[in-house]
């Protein structure tokens, strides 16, 4: 068997050129990562801090009565019973994780505290016990 159609001479065909990408409207700023959170976290910002206005006085209050009740026990502990100040501190009641105690060995005080809140301080008087100090 012969083949009648003689070969032809391989070129490479001209492939098409691509089209032109298609132009998109040009943006001056790009997007930002943040441009559908930003109000979310505005009106976040703004009810948190009206919550905290109007939750204020309270957390004062229970500040000031934590302090107080920390610097009292604490100076009993401390100078009526003779112990440490850290053994001193598991006599507080849960909830209390954030008031601190520290002493004030020459004059025989006691100072409870919550940072940026309160602070009440006891002192040591002899027979008569331990005496919160006025605010």
């Amino acid at each position: 068997m012969t083949n009648t159609n003689p070969p032809e001479p391989a070129t490479a065909e001209p492939t098409p050129a691509p089209p032109p990408p298609a132009e998109r409207p040009r943006k001056d700023k790009a997007p930002s990562r943040w441009g559908g959170c930003l109000p979310w976290a505005a009106i976040l910002f703004v009810l948190l801090a009206i919550l905290l206005v109007w939750k204020f006085p309270s957390l004062k209050a229970q500040a000031e009565l934590g302090s107080a009740y920390a610097a009292r026990v604490g100076c009993s502990c401390r100078y009526v019973q003779g112990r440490t100040l850290e053994s001193c501190q598991s006599d507080f009641e849960p909830g209390m994780e954030m008031v601190s105690i520290s002493q004030d060995p020459e004059t025989k005080t006691i100072t409870g505290s919550v940072p940026l809140l309160a602070s009440r301080s006891a002192h040591y008087a002899g027979s008569s016990g331990c005496l919160l100090d006025p605010p």
